[in-house]
């Protein structure tokens, strides 16, 4: 399942939650990492991101989890 997401350059980026390996935040917002190297940075923050790629139920046992 796709979700949208805003990057920092502004245009809008399509992000296919079950290729998600990694999140960060990072100044411009959240870096989202993919397999081989690849990633995006979007502006929206790493929870709404977390909460917002939990929501495809694309993950292993349906969530992802933010260490706190």
């Amino acid at each position: 399942m796709f979700v949208k997401f805003t990057s920092v350059d502004r245009v809008v980026t399509a992000v296919n939650a079950s290729q998600v390996t990694f999140i960060s935040s990072v100044t411009e917002g959240t870096r989202i990492r993919f397999g081989e190297g690849r990633s995006v940075t979007v502006v929206e923050p790493m929870e709404e991101v977390i909460d917002r790629l939990n929501r495809t139920m694309q993950f292993p046992d349906g969530t992802f989890k933010l260490d706190s």
